[in-house]
């Protein structure tokens, strides 16, 4: 069992608060990290029947099971027991008592902002980091990573991506989308979730989304949003500033998981990545997700953001450090170009917030140039730790 980076943050976080909240989709491995991190502690999952009744019916004697804590899995499952928690929480008057878990779909944030306010940390997992997903013993080629994603069990089981995928896709829809989104026109959201993968990158569009798919703008919306907080897809957001230029103010959509958009979009053998049109758009995402998983496994919030004018001229991320920020531009292509600087100078010349210039790249090697880095897919954990410690 390999530690996930997110582990020493999950520790600290349970010594300064009562309770500690760890929510991201299904599959992410949030109950294989907690039980690992808390051995010690007692466990419940309340995603089964007869311990979910328990906990609905009779919350403290259930609570009272666990008189040093517990991991409580599912536990938007039993959300009613969230205010005996925090009455809980207020007589003990003492951190590290439970660890929750489970998914923001089914609404575990506003239940647990409500009752346990003040009292729980809050962190986020994603699937595996590049790091992560090298310590399972997966495999390094582009098309690989692309291919099959970064969904632990697929990497853990050895799974054929292709299956897992098509399985893990058809239970969301079958389980999550059904339920929080009312959806009754699974073929339309199943189309809609296709056409989403085939835009990753690209700016949000409804209108043409909604058309395509066959369905109204508010349709659209209204299923953009159930992928959201299932935590399947994300939305960056553009830079704003008070220039004159005119900035875009749509946000680009792109998955949590590489190889999901990938299958999505009908690839189910990695050599076909190699001469794919969507490579670039791909890769795009993976450096787009894994930047946000380095966030969030520090226990920290988005900070991203992308720059793009009317006049086209774009930066693919500006990633914030205090009033600084590094601009990153991202190119699948496997040998270095000497004008792929080029924009992100002119997107310098206009926000003299850039102290940072890289470009994040398909090929091997490093290099350091006058006008900034040069980072292998490799390199980028190593680029992104170097920027959070910058002055």
């Amino acid at each position: 069992m390999i530690e996930r980076e997110i582990t020493p943050h999950l520790l600290r976080l349970f010594t300064q608060y009562p309770f500690v909240t760890v929510t991201g989709p299904r599959q992410a491995g949030k109950t294989t990290l907690c039980r690992a991190a808390f051995g010690d502690l007692g466990h419940a999952d309340l995603d089964h029947p007869r311990t979910r009744e328990f906990a609905a019916t009779d919350p403290e004697g259930f609570l009272a099971q666990f008189p040093d804590g517990a991991v409580l899995d599912e536990v938007h499952r039993v959300p009613e027991i969230l205010s005996h928690l925090k009455v809980l929480g207020d007589e003990k008057r003492r951190n590290g008592l439970f660890v929750l878990t489970g998914s923001e779909q089914f609404g575990l944030l506003d239940s647990v902002s409500q009752s346990l306010a003040g009292r729980t940390a809050i962190l986020r997992l994603l699937p595996f980091t590049l790091a992560e997903r090298t310590a399972a013993g997966a495999g390094g080629r582009l098309e690989d990573i692309l291919y099959s994603g970064s969904y632990p069990r697929i990497h853990d089981q050895h799974l054929d991506p292709t299956e897992a995928l098509a399985n893990y896709f058809e239970t969301y829809v079958e389980r999550d989308a059904r339920r929080i989104g009312q959806i009754r026109n699974i073929d339309g959201f199943q189309r809609f979730v296709g056409l989403c993968a085939g835009r990753i990158g690209q700016l949000v569009n409804l209108s043409a989304l909604g058309s395509d798919a066959g369905v109204s703008h508010t349709t659209a919306n209204a299923w953009l949003s159930v992928l959201v907080r299932s935590d399947i897809v994300f939305r960056l957001p553009p830079f704003h500033t008070n220039i004159r230029k005119r900035l875009v103010k749509s946000p680009k959509l792109y998955f949590h998981d590489v190889g999901l958009a990938s299958y999505l979009n009908g690839i189910d053998d990695p050599r076909q990545l190699v001469t794919s049109s969507l490579r670039g758009a791909l890769f795009e995402n993976l450096v787009v997700s894994e930047v946000l998983k380095h966030r969030f496994n520090q226990g920290r919030r988005s900070n991203l953001s992308f720059y793009r004018d009317s006049s086209g001229l774009e930066c693919d991320l500006l990633y914030r450090r205090g009033e600084e920020m590094a601009a990153i531009e991202i190119k699948s292509g496997a040998t270095i170009a000497s004008d792929w600087f080029g924009p992100i100078d002119r997107v310098a010349a206009s926000l003299q917030q850039i102290t940072a210039k890289a470009v994040v790249y398909g090929g091997e090697e490093p290099q350091r140039r006058t006008v900034g880095e040069v980072v292998p897919l490799s390199g980028l954990a190593t680029m992104l730790r170097n920027l959070d410690h910058t002055p």
